[in-house]
This record gives structure tokens, C-alpha cells and sequence, in this order.
């Protein structure tokens, strides 16, 4: 390849990330994954709406708040999203990083490309990360939506009893999007070491999200309470304090440096097999 044939390549250093985040957002499957994760806060909303279930005391946190207030509808959605259905959408689309190239016969042409192995990672890796910032924010702002229209809308009064208009409530709800975002790359760095193992992506999507359920079963078993502090579920949870005031950034620490410590381990996982794998397809 000349300087000249290399030169675009050097010169939009992005181009990879921008065409692979065009691609993924454009699949059916990820505008279906994001339009079903949209509907669970309108589902509890409706729900409340026509039933008694906000002030039988019953039910994930906050519900209880919703008829008074439509913008808790987005908080108890969040809630009740982490354990299931954001490691399940986050799981399809990490599995099928390398391995859904694979199955179609288009990784060797991406290599071919002036690309690189690593460069590929990198872009796959952050991909799915956005996806996740995308799939969490599209269930707050659904929740917020359907919690005005069905809903009053009054100050939000936080955990520890003081009360914030409008715009604080923005910033807590993007806190709560960047943590609970944050808390999902390490179950994207398992699910791309994964998808880096074989070339059927079902399988690869499986095997990320049964890791998903085994940690948060394993976090539920007192019996495992030594390893707890080490399961990259363990803080899914964790965002109590960001709706106190003032806010305490410990749980927002905490699952950085566990986050941080996963994404460097099964990162370089990824590369190792990755950079030694004979690519046929």
C-alpha cells in the first residue's frame, strides 16, 4: 500500500467507529432491542395507572412514589431493567462483536482493510459501550415521557428527604445513566472475549448473558459473600447515593475501579486470542 492509499486512513482516524456505530444502530435487531427496552417503563406506568399498584406498598423501589410524581416512572424503570433486560440487549450486541463477522464472512475483508487487529477490538469494544449508554438513556427518557403524560409532575423529592426542581432532576437522571452505563462494560468485555472464541454469535450472545444470571445469582448467595465485592454485578444496584443529597461519589468509585479491572483482564483476553486466531471467514 502506498503512503498516498494510507494517508485517508491516518487522516480519519474515526471512520472505523463511525461506520460501525452507523451499522449497528441501523440493524432491526438493535432498533427492536431498543423500542422493547422504551416499552418497560411505559408498561409500569400504564400499570399503575389502571391498577392500585402504587400505593399497595408492593413492588420495586419507587413505585410507590409514581402517582404522585411521573418522573419516578424513569427511576423504577431503571431499577427493574439492570437485572434482566440491559444485560440481555447488552449481551446480544457484545456477542455478536467478532463473532457475528465471522458467521457472515466479513471479518477477513475488515482486516484486509487498513484496519488492524487491535484498532478492530477497540472499535467493537466502544461500540457496545455506546450501545449501552443508548439502551439506558432510551429507558429514562421513555420513563419520563410516559411519567408526564400519565402522570403529575412535581419536584422530585430524593432519598434523603431534600426536594430538587426540574434541572436537578436532569442531572440525577444523567448521573444515573453514566453509573449504571459504567456498570455494564465489564459484562461487555467478557461478552467480546467471548464472541472472540467462536464464530456462531448465539452462542456467544448466550454464553455472555447466562454470565449476567450466574453473577447476580452468585451475589445473592449469603454462602458467597466472600466474592461478592469481586462479581461485576455487585454494584448494579449500587446508585442509592446519587439520590441523596449531597451526593456520595463512593459507589461510583467503586464500580469504576471494579469495571476498570474487568475490562483490562478480559480486554486482554480478547487480544491474545484475537491476535492469534487464524481468520478463515
Amino acid at each position: 500500500m502506498s503512503r498516498a492509499e494510507a494517508a485517508p486512513g491516518r487522516a480519519r482516524p474515526f471512520a472505523l467507529l463511525a461506520s460501525e456505530l452507523a451499522t449497528l444502530f441501523r440493524r432491526r435487531r438493535t432498533i427492536a432491542m431498543l423500542g422493547a427496552l422504551a416499552l418497560v417503563p411505559v408498561l409500569i406506568a400504564v400499570a399503575v395507572r389502571v391498577t392500585s399498584a402504587g400505593s399497595s406498598g408492593r413492588g420495586p423501589a419507587f413505585i410507590g412514589d409514581i402517582t404522585q410524581n411521573g418522573l419516578f416512572v424513569a427511576f423504577t424503570a431503571l431499577t427493574v431493567s439492570i437485572p434482566l433486560f440491559l444485560p440481555l440487549t447488552v449481551g446480544v450486541v457484545a456477542g455478536d462483536t467478532i463473532a457475528g463477522e465471522a458467521s457472515l464472512g466479513t471479518l477477513r475483508y475488515l482486516l484486509i482493510a487498513p484496519a488492524g487487529r487491535i484498532r478492530l477490538l477497540l472499535v467493537k469494544y466502544v461500540a457496545a459501550g455506546v450501545f449501552a449508554i443508548a439502551a439506558t438513556l432510551v429507558i429514562v427518557l421513555a420513563g419520563v415521557i410516559i411519567g408526564a403524560l400519565l402522570f403529575p409532575i412535581r419536584p422530585v423529592t430524593l432519598l434523603s428527604g431534600d426536594v430538587i426542581d426540574a434541572g436537578g432532576f436532569v442531572v440525577r437522571a444523567l448521573l444515573l445513566v453514566g453509573y449504571v452505563s459504567l456498570s455494564l462494560l465489564g459484562l461487555t468485555a467478557i461478552g467480546l472475549f467471548i464472541s472472540t472464541l467462536t464464530t456462531v454469535p448465539v452462542g456467544a450472545m448466550a454464553a455472555t448473558i447466562v454470565l449476567a444470571a450466574a453473577s447476580q445469582i452468585a451475589d445473592a448467595l449469603p454462602q458467597l459473600s466472600a466474592v461478592h465485592p469481586w462479581l461485576f454485578s455487585h454494584y448494579w444496584l449500587g446508585f442509592g447515593d446519587l439520590l441523596r443529597d449531597p451526593i456520595s461519589w463512593n459507589a461510583y468509585g467503586q464500580t469504576a475501579l471494579l469495571q476498570l479491572g474487568y475490562v483490562v483482564v478480559f480486554g486482554a483476553l480478547a487480544y491474545g486470542r484475537f491476535s492469534t486466531k487464524d481468520i478463515l471467514s
